[in-house]
């Protein structure tokens, strides 16, 4: 049987209490979900947590599944959930100027990435450059492997709205690229 069909299975007992299913659930597609998660937030700690809590969000509301996604790509829509009201709530938090300054860059610049001659190692603070959405239509399709169905599900936005971001990301993405001196890799 198929791995979706098995995580069909598992949201169908999940529905039922099953606590086993949680955990099977949970073992399936918990490191994805954090990773999913980590690279919007950029803090494993609270990464962990979110993971958590996307994980009793889905116990909790595991009957109101109605199967029109996948299991895995519902539960990066709860992450997603998850991740943009924590970001919007540390927003809105006191920034205090002080600490900020006090903080070491101890990261290289984009010439030293590039010299160490890893392409994925250099891609990564690229894509810093990137709005949070356009990096997260770039995640979701390139790293998460999802359809352009998949990815509107996940992020409740058209087909046509993730086919329009992943353009400008991939257009901003190229001249950010350029402008570090790597060589994009694609036409």
């Amino acid at each position: 049987m198929s791995t979706m069909g098995d995580d069909r299975q598992l949201m169908a007992r999940l529905a039922g209490g099953d606590e086993s299913a949680l955990r099977a659930l949970m073992a399936r597609h918990q490191l994805r979900v954090f990773r999913f998660i980590v690279r919007r937030v950029k803090n494993e700690a609270l990464a962990e947590e979110l993971t958590n809590e996307v994980f009793v969000d889905a116990w909790k509301h595991a009957a109101g599944y109605e199967g029109r996604s996948q299991p895995g790509t519902w539960l990066l829509s709860i992450a997603h959930n998850r991740a943009v009201s924590a970001l919007r709530k540390r927003r809105e938090e006191t920034w205090d100027e002080g600490a900020a300054g006090a903080i070491a860059d101890d990261g290289d610049d984009p010439q030293v990435v590039a010299q160490k001659g890893d392409n994925a190692a250099a891609l990564r603070p690229c894509l810093d450059g990137l709005s949070d959405e356009h990096r997260e239509i770039i995640d979701l399709v390139y790293y998460q492997e999802l359809s352009v169905a998949e990815v509107s599900a996940v992020v409740g936005v058209p087909e046509a709205t993730v086919k329009t971001r992943m353009f400008y990301a991939r257009k901003k993405l190229s001249e950010i690229l350029k402008a570090n001196g790597i060589d994009r890799g694609w036409p």
